[in-house]
Order: C-alpha cells, then sequence, then structure tokens
C-alpha cells in the first residue's frame, strides 16, 4: 500500500510517517518500480502503535524502546512496564503542577474588583518582586 493509504489506515499524516521512517521508528519501506514507498498491513500496527504512544506523550527515545520490544515477541516486559510506570509519574506530576498553577490564577482572578488598571490588583501582584 502507498504511503496515503498507510496514513489514512493508521490515523497519522504521510508527513508524520515519512519522520518516523526518517529516525528508525518504521523501517525504511520497500519501495515499487516507480519509487513509491510500498507498506504491509504489519506497518499499519506498528504506525497505530506508535500513535498511541504518542498520545499518551510516550518521549521518542523510549518509544523506540517500546517498538524494538514489541517487535519480540518472547522478550519480557519488564521494561516496557518500567517505561509505562514513568510515564505515569510524570503526569502526575504535570496534574500537581498544573493544580498549583489553577489555583494561582483562581486566587488573581479572585483578588482585583477595580475598574483601573492603576488600581488593578493582579497587575500588583505580578508586578511584585517578592513574588
Amino acid at each position: 500500500m502507498k504511503i496515503n493509504e498507510l496514513a489514512e489506515r493508521s490515523g497519522l499524516a504521510s508527513k508524520t510517517i515519512r519522520y518516523y521512517e526518517n529516525i528508525g521508528l518504521l523501517p525504511d519501506a520497500h519501495r515499487s518500480p516507480n519509487g513509491y514507498r510500498d507498506y504491509s498491513e504489519s506497518d499499519i500496527e506498528r504506525m497505530v502503535f506508535i500513535r498511541r504512544c504518542r498520545e499518551l506523550q510516550i518521549p521518542l527515545d523510549e518509544l523506540k524502546i517500546l517498538v524494538r520490544l514489541q517487535m519480540d515477541k518472547k522478550a519480557p516486559c519488564a521494561e516496557i512496564d518500567q517505561i509505562i510506570q514513568s510515564q505515569l509519574e510524570k503526569i502526575r506530576s504535570t496534574i500537581q503542577e498544573l493544580k498549583r498553577l489553577e489555583q494561582s490564577l483562581n486566587e488573581l482572578a479572585q483578588c482585583c474588583r477595580y475598574d483601573t488598571v492603576s488600581d488593578c490588583q493582579i497587575v500588583r501582584h505580578l508586578s511584585n518582586h517578592g513574588g
């Protein structure tokens, strides 16, 4: 199948597929006599796997490990478990940071009831060197 069909079936843009091929997440495609890339059904599975990992915000370095491990059906999955656990911890940390950010913004949003910038408490808080 051509790259456009792979893109449609995997849910990825053709440009993204070429990029993944360029960085080694997808092996170089076979080329037809006219030079077009020719992909197989297994390439669809790999691209869907990669897309799902990227949706989970797994970094490319770790994604390369996951793709390699996915290809070795007899490999132990401890390394996969560790990558997923690490990503879960990163996401939990990000959630906590976002909750603190939300709280700070909420406090700022509630602190000003004036009509002019010269009296605005938000501007004062944001301008305060002590933070």
